[in-house]
C-alpha cells in the first residue's frame, strides 16, 4: 500500500465483505433448519456444501486480513 490510509480503507472493505458472508452463512443455517424440520432432506447437502465453502472463504479472508495487518504494522507509520 502506498499510504497507511489506503491500507486501512482496504482492510475495512475486506472486513465488511467478511461480515456480509457471515450473514449469508447464518441465512443458510436458518434455511437448513427449516428444511430439516420440513423433512426436505434433499436440500441439506447443497446447503451444507455452500456453508462449508463460505466458511473456507471467510477463514481465508480472515487469515489474509491478519497477515495484512501484521505487514502494515511491520512497515510502521508512513502517512
Amino acid at each position: 500500500m502506498e499510504t497507511r490510509q489506503q491500507g486501512l480503507t482496504f482492510f475495512s472493505a475486506i472486513l465488511a465483505l467478511i461480515a456480509t458472508l457471515v450473514v449469508i452463512q447464518l441465512w443458510l443455517v436458518a434455511a437448513a433448519l427449516d428444511a430439516a424440520l420440513a423433512n426436505a432432506t434433499s436440500v441439506l447437502v447443497p446447503i451444507m456444501l455452500a456453508s462449508g465453502a463460505l466458511f473456507l472463504l471467510n477463514a481465508g479472508l480472515l487469515w489474509w486480513v491478519r497477515s495484512f495487518d501484521a505487514r502494515l504494522r511491520q512497515w510502521g507509520p508512513r502517512g
